[in-house]
């Protein structure tokens, strides 16, 4: 037994000394240096995920500083998520991971927001039935909203200069003038009869950019809105809540939505779409002011406040005044927002089942009494604007495949 130990005592001897390594270098291998230019806000300096205090740094660190980083190349595998430089992939975020479940939220917060839009609007027109005032406190609401998100920097603000406003002023006459007519309707007819006029916009659109762009806009476009006219035919003369200044005022909303359109295409920027659709609120607010003071001015001071605040009082009052305002203004944002996520087909589609959403939501929740033709021709007018987005949706996809190739 003794010389067992012995002989491997002799055998260990025998082995080059093992020196226990200096403890900087401890559990590493080697070391990548990667260079960071320039100083960090707060003067420290990091190396291996730790911030060393400013007053343990040379000063000349903080113009150029190394930082030592463990190379992970023998620690790391595949498995483990390493990639051939040995570095450590982040692990995918919850956006990058779920993108179709990400979009589905957008899609469901357009809609919700849309709705609940709907339905206070109409609530408050039913004790208030003032819409040059209710238009302006749309935008002042989401102007408000524009100024503080500027103010703390979400979005930080894009500057506009003298030919940008001139160009963006045509829009916001356009965007002002639609957002009052459509609030008069509202006001007038049942909010499912003044969507299913407004379900005209399409055939406006494509009249516009055939007669006054001069753009060449095929049959089948053509042909997709017959059913859309049929169909609004069909609800208008039979619709229980019908009058005369509902109908005109739709009407008027389509032709200026689509002045909208064609002015937009004349001002494009590169400034994003928040930017945008701020600068649009504000200069539409402005434009609005004078026709309410004008219209609605004396009416209100006279009795109007006094009589919706002793129908619901003052608190109810100025709190349905913000929040219709402030759903305006997200709804219309998230749009925007979805657009962005989404191609063209896609955002075609989800429009039309919005308005779907929208009327429904409005005939169950005000019980609005309609007619058989009025319902058959709301549902022929909804599937002629799905055929025309659909049909004009893959038109665009290949005139961008086109001219990518």
């Amino acid at each position: 037994m003794e010389s067992r130990v012995l002989s491997r005592a002799g055998a260990l001897s025998s082995l080059p000394h093992l020196r226990k390594p200096p403890r900087e270098t401890i559990g590493c291998a080697s070391f990548v240096a990667v260079k960071a230019v320039g100083s960090f806000a707060d003067g420290g300096n990091l190396i291996w995920g730790r911030q060393l205090r400013p007053e343990l740094c040379s000063p000349a660190l903080k113009k150029e500083t190394v930082l030592l980083r463990p190379c992970l190349a023998a620690a790391s595998s595949p498995a483990e998520g390493g990639d051939s430089a040995g570095e450590k992939v982040a692990p995918a975020g919850f956006f990058d991971k779920y993108p179709a479940l990400v979009t589905g939220f957008f899609f469901f917060t357009w809609y919700f927001l849309n709705v609940i839009f709907n339905i206070l609007n109409k609530k408050i027109y039913n004790y208030f039935p003032y819409p040059y005032f209710v238009s302006v406190i749309h935008l002042l609401v989401g102007v408000v909203y524009c100024l503080v998100s500027w103010t703390v920097g979400l979005p930080k603000r894009a500057p506009i200069d003298s030919n940008l406003l001139k160009l963006l002023i045509p829009v916001a006459v356009c965007h002002a003038l639609g957002h009052v007519t459509s609030n008069v309707s509202f006001a007038a007819v049942a909010v499912s009869f003044t969507h299913t006029i407004k379900a005209l916009e399409p055939f406006f659109n494509a009249a516009a950019s055939q007669f006054i762009l001069g753009q060449s806009i095929p049959l089948t476009l053509w042909l997709s809105l017959a059913p859309v006219v049929i169909g609004v035919s069909m609800a208008s003369l039979t619709e229980l809540s019908f009058n005369w200044v509902g109908f005109i005022s739709a009407m008027i909303s389509n032709i200026s939505f689509t002045y909208r359109s064609i002015y937009s295409k004349k001002a494009m920027t590169d400034m994003d779409s928040t930017n945008v659709y701020a600068y649009i609120s504000i200069i539409a607010l402005i434009v609005c002011i004078p026709p309410a003071v004008i219209v609605e001015g004396p009416t209100l001071l006279k009795h109007g406040f006094n009589d919706a605040i002793a129908k619901v009082g003052l608190v109810k009052f100025v709190s349905d005044l913000f929040w219709v305002g402030m759903f305006y203004h997200l709804y219309n944002q998230v749009a925007t927002n979805t657009l962005e996520r989404v191609a063209p087909l896609t955002h075609a589609v989800g429009n039309v089942l919005k308005r779907v959403f929208v009327i429904g939501f409005s005939i169950i929740v005000f019980g609005n009494k309609i007619s058989t033709q009025t319902g058959i021709g709301t549902a022929i007018a909804i599937a002629g604007v799905a055929l025309y987005s659909l049909i004009k949706a893959r038109m665009e996809e290949e005139k961008r495949q086109a001219k990518a190739a």
